[in-house]
């Protein structure tokens, strides 16, 4: 079982115009066949019916490439000071962050495309935080009352009686207390907001900030909200990793782009339940660029690789075939420098990768997705240089140790199917989101959680609140588990990647496989969730909350 594993879903991966997504809508099947590269999933397969889209949709073939520059989202700048009751005595810096609708060209020779963003762009601002030094953002909703991405009003948590626009902010990776987490539940409508202290008391590490609101998570996050949060710290500073201008968030998304700019969401055929299982766009974008290019100087540069996409993964390589040196996952360094040809990353998992320009003066490097060219560095011929090298020791990570666990839960990841095969909802353990909570760990215990796959998807699984390790991924008997709901092996185990052997909070749950993580529950006691990272399924019902009790 690979990293590459596709799912057999994924209705609209490397569709490149509206001719094939029409006649595959109307055929009711998809030729997975792309310039995008997803080369492990060449056959035909039978889908959900789509209908089609009203406007015709950009072929990116015909686009110019690297015609604009990459934008880099601006630092986010705190407006003064705020005391807050779980800080007596000090002011806190205050960010005040203001959703907006606003109008951008993704492209050169497209129309601006209508998107909504923090601070009115897309990426939002970069937050950037020192550990320890705790912070005050006021999460401003001031978008319009009426949604432009089409609303499924059958899903739990996004019926007709609520607003149609409604936002609540989650820092992807941060340890918050839970009333400044974003519950999924705890949205707000236009004109209100909601202030969150984040107190930062973690390692240094890529975080992102999103919409999380119950039931369309998928829409807004289409629509643009989302954006950097980068922890550092003294231990981090004191590697001479690059820094400054050298130090770059890399946000990569992809989506359907109308000819007139439009943002295009796929829907079923079904007007009364347009919910599909799963969004692939056949545009990349970098930072909110299609075909971006970067100057650099000829040295190293840190680019903080981070999947904001609804479902899709990438599989990133260097043109030139140089590597792209892993130092840092979702929750902060590795132990060592990883060099990897490639670079997979599903849906809300980070990698910070050192890439060294040295030597390439005047000439041009592209990042590819599998086969495609998506952005280009171009090497200035004269510039800085400069002569640090990467310290083969990053960082210590203890493994916890399974033995010392006081609970092993098993908790699988399934789905309910129609009649005719199309899922019509995801669920974890078997159980909705409204059902009463399952999963209750004490506050510091260990436990580990045995994440059993019974789809034919890959599920990224995302823990609030917690970091933890990857233990080991197993085969086991599909038709054993349906029968008796026993777990039984049919291979070795297979240990976590290098790549994996740091501290995570997004793991791939790969098919047919038990993935097992294991975690000490640190953190204020309250009610979080855990989810699955694919969009589409954590909107119906691919998500539970959790609750943290007091030790």
């Amino acid at each position: 079982m690979t990293s590459e594993k596709l799912s057999r879903r994924q209705f609209l991966r490397g569709l490149i115009d509206v001719v094939g997504v029409a006649a595959a809508a109307d055929m009711g099947l998809f030729a997975w066949s792309s310039p995008m590269g997803d080369e492990h999933a060449m056959n035909r397969m039978v889908m959900p019916q789509l209908a089609s889209p009203k406007v015709p949709l950009v072929n990116p073939v015909t686009l110019a490439r690297f015609v604009d520059p990459l934008p880099l989202p601006p630092l986010a700048q705190p407006t003064g000071t705020r005391a807050h009751p779980a800080y007596p005595g000090r002011e806190l810096p205050y960010y005040r962050m203001e959703m907006r609708a606003f109008s951008a060209p993704l492209h050169r020779d497209l129309p601006p495309t209508p998107q909504w963003g923090y601070g009115g762009r897309s990426p939002g601002p970069t937050v950037q935080a020192m550990r320890g030094e705790p912070l005050l953002i006021e999460w401003v909703n001031a978008l319009p009352t009426q949604h432009f991405l089409p609303i499924d009003y059958n899903i739990h948590g996004a019926e007709r009686s609520k607003p149609q626009v409604r936002t609540v902010a989650h820092v992807h990776g941060a340890r918050v207390p839970a009333a400044c987490d974003g519950y999924p539940e705890e949205w707000f409508e236009p004109g209100h907001s909601a202030l969150y202290h984040y107190p930062n008391g973690q390692d240094a590490a890529t975080l992102w900030y999103h919409d999380h609101a119950m039931g369309i998570t998928r829409l807004n996050m289409y629509a643009g909200l989302f954006g950097a949060y980068l922890i550092r710290d003294a231990h981090e500073q004191s590697l001479g990793l690059p820094g400054g201008d050298c130090d770059l968030p890399l946000i990569l998304c992809d989506r359907l782009i109308g000819k007139d700019g439009q943002l295009y969401y796929p829907v079923s055929d079904d007007p009364d339940a347009p919910w599909v299982s799963e969004c692939d766009g056949n545009a990349i974008l970098c930072n909110g660029k299609l075909y971006p290019f970067l100057e650099v100087e000829p040295r190293r540069y840190r680019l903080r690789l981070v999947n904001v996409a609804n479902s899709r993964f990438y599989n990133l390589s260097l043109s030139n075939g140089r590597p792209l040196v892993q130092v840092a996952s979702d929750q902060g360094l590795l132990a060592a420098p990883v060099p990897r040809q490639h670079v997979a990353l599903y849906p809300a998992e980070r990698a910070d990768v050192v890439v060294d320009f040295s030597g390439l003066d005047g000439k041009q490097v592209q990042l590819r997705q599998q086969s495609e060219a998506i952005m280009e560095f171009r090497v200035r011929d004269r510039g800085r240089h400069d002569e640090g090298a990467l310290p083969t020791t990053l960082s210590t990570i203890e493994r916890i140790a399974p033995a010392g666990a006081v609970r092993d839960r098993v908790l699988t990841l399934g789905e309910q199917d129609d009649a005719g095969g199309n899922p019509m909802m995801m669920l974890l353990g078997g159980k909705h989101w409204s059902a009463p909570i399952t999963e209750n760990p004490r506050q510091n215990s260990v436990e580990t959680w045995s994440l059993v796959n019974l789809t034919g998807d890959v599920h990224p699984v995302h823990l609030h609140l917690v970091r933890f390790q990857v233990v080991e991924r197993c085969p086991f008997d599909l038709f054993a588990w349906n029968a008796s709901k026993t777990l039984k092996f049919t291979g070795a185990a297979l240990p976590p990647e290098p790549h994996e052997m740091g501290w995570k909070d997004t793991v791939r749950a790969d098919p047919g496989m038990v993935t097992r993580i294991i975690m000490r529950f640190e953190g204020e006691p309250g009610r979080y969730v855990w989810h699955c990272h694919l969009l589409e399924h954590e909107d119906n019902e691919m998500m539970r909350p959790y609750q943290l009790l007091p030790a």
